[in-house]
């Protein structure tokens, strides 16, 4: 299209058709050539319904696209956007400031028009390193699980709930600022880490805070607020940025004790500027092998939005290495291999990846530490952030175990495990996998840990030290009678600290049943400890979903069943 064409079209009353030419004159330009064609990019010199007919373009695509291959990463140079980004599935909208406040967005929103106002299925989604200031007064995040909110700054209310208030099921937030109030109304439960809020308005089931400016005071079970006043030990996770000459850099943040608040409202970061030259920017179609020899001469991995397929590890020997991905980069192992092994050395950080199950079993999807790794990490832990896993749901998967840590003193921040229950390749006898997450290491920190619908225990911790802030879960849906479940017993409990353990605490657990195939469907318990002064556990719950299925109790013999019709939780304020 010729300079004379676009001014024929460019004329009161045919905006569109003027974003539209402008768009196809000069897609070139919202694409970072080094980052792939999944990765656009937005100027502040755009016009503003260029960049809001690109958006919706996207929006458009992956609105409802759940189990779909494509993926996008929506990033923003500093500067004002008079849009509204509406965030659809495998999109990440990401600014590339330095400071959540160097990219103003007018509204970023996610509602659950797409579903029938239920806001249960809005997966695999995010927002960070923006602020918002909505022209209404109000943001709308509602979102379920794998949808997280770092690094972001809202000039008015949060709202968590969809249009209609009807079902929302999350979420997480981290390192952000509200300055009005965070709105939960249906949202079942959430979890917010290292931030400042302006109030909040209600719970549901389950709401936990950890170094949370703001936050209201601890009182589960009547409200069901659990509060911990500072986080112990954590570290923000990477992210990109563009640089003062216009270069992209990967910004780690230091890491923390004792935290509250975030860690950029009142100054700069704390942390390390790394250059992109000193990552391997991976594109879908590399092979194992180039990422392999990658690592092993010392650089870090950049998965750009896509599909990779794996038929080799990826083996991450080297102390400090960065993997992370952009717009839910997703890996699928072939042939069975583990898709991903970390050595036990310092400071390793895993960071925006779906690892997706192959049709033929994985014995495991992402390995932290060797067997019987014995090393202490405290002074640089290893890191896995913002990291999802997925059983089946787009096609058949299959895996005995999606995350195992071995190291001591890793943080966990942000995991959704997830055995599908919906979209393809589904069922007792197909999507098989037996445990979400196993921890063998000692001192391993938790926050934010997502484990739902595997066929034997979804967590199983085994090291000393562990501390769990938040754990949300649902039992598998589909046992089809109570002997193919387990034999001996009725069922796995969700939560099983090993009986040898002698030191393990943590805070705002929820396990819930709902056994469509078969209701008649027991479990004994939900959490499974050891009964030592060391292990204690703090806000339990347990929950019928409109009593379809039986827990019995919710921490080992303690606790009334959770069942019935109403849906009404079964808790436990402290054990023992």
């Amino acid at each position: 299209m010729y300079k004379s064409e676009l001014e024929t079209i460019r004329r009161p009353g045919q905006a569109w058709l003027w974003a539209a030419a402008l768009w196809a004159l000069s897609a070139s330009a919202y694409s970072a050539a080094d980052l792939g064609p999944n990765v656009i990019v937005f100027d502040p010199t755009m016009s503003a319904a260029t960049v809001q007919a690109k958006l919706d373009q996207i929006f458009a695509q992956q609105e409802t696209n759940q189990f779909g291959p494509q993926r996008y990463a929506l990033m923003f140079k500093p500067g004002h956007y008079l849009v509204n980004a509406n965030v659809g599935f495998y999109t990440s909208v990401m600014g590339l400031g330095q400071h959540p406040g160097d990219v103003a967005i007018d509204a970023v929103t996610v509602d659950a028009g797409w579903f029938g106002g239920n806001a249960t299925q809005n997966f695999w989604r995010s927002v960070e390193n923006v602020s918002v200031t909505p022209i209404n007064g109000g943001t709308r995040w509602a979102v379920a699980q794998a949808a997280p909110m770092r690094r972001v700054w809202v000039k008015g209310n949060l709202n968590l709930a969809p249009t209609n208030y009807g079902w929302a099921s999350g979420g997480y937030i981290a390192d952000s600022k509200i300055d009005a109030q965070v709105q939960p109304y249906s949202q079942q439960q959430w979890f917010t880490r290292d931030s400042q809020i302006g109030g909040w308005l209600n719970g549901v089931w389950n709401m936990v805070f950890t170094g949370v400016i703001g936050a209201p005071a601890n009182s589960f079970p009547n409200p069901v607020y659990t509060t911990i006043d500072k986080s112990p030990v954590t570290r923000e996770k990477p992210y990109l940025y563009l640089n003062s000459a216009g270069e992209y850099e990967v910004f780690v943040p230091s890491l923390r004790t004792n935290s509250s608040g975030t860690t950029w409202f009142n100054g700069q970061t704390p942390g390390q500027s790394i250059p992109l030259t000193k990552f391997y920017v991976a594109k879908p179609g590399v092979t194992a092998a180039e990422l392999n020899s990658q690592l092993g001469n010392g650089k870090h991995l950049l998965f750009t939005p896509g599909v990779y397929h794996l038929d080799q590890t990826l083996q991450v020997k080297k102390a400090n290495t960065i993997v992370m991905g952009l717009g839910y980069a997703t890996l699928i192992p072939d042939n069975g291999v583990t898709a991903m092994k970390v050595a036990d050395v310092d400071g390793v950080k895993i960071a925006s990846l779906l690892f997706d199950a192959g049709p033929v079993k994985s014995k495991l999807l992402l390995q932290m530490g060797p067997k019987k790794a014995d090393t202490a990490h405290a002074d640089n832990p290893s890191s896995i952030q913002d990291v999802f896993f997925r059983i089946g749901g787009a096609a058949v998967g299959k895996a005995v175990t999606s995350l195992e840590i071995n190291s001591n003193n890793v943080l966990v921040d942000h995991v959704w495990a997830w055995r599908a229950d919906h979209g393809t390749g589904i069922g007792w006898d197909v999507n098989t996998a037996a445990t979400g997450v196993v921890v063998n290491g000692k001192n391993v920190t938790a926050y934010g840990l997502f484990v739902e619908h595997y066929q034997k225990y979804q967590v199983r911790w085994n090291g000393n030290g562990g501390r769990t802030y938040f754990f949300q879960n649902e039992m598998p849906y589909d046992p089809p009678t109570q002997d193919a479940w387990r034999t001996g017993a009725k069922g796995y409990a969700a939560y099983k600290v090993n009986d040898k353990v002698t030191s393990h605490e943590a805070w705002g657990l929820g396990s819930y049943c709902y056994f469509n195939v078969n209701p008649s469907i027991h479990a004994d318990r939900g959490f499974e400890v050891p009964d030592v002064s060391g292990v204690r556990l703090h806000s339990l719950s347990t929950v019928s979903l409109g009593g379809v299925g039986v827990i019995d109790h919710v921490v080992n013999q303690t606790g009334a069943p959770a069942q019935g019709t109403n849906t009404v939780p079964s808790t436990v304020a402290t054990y023992p």
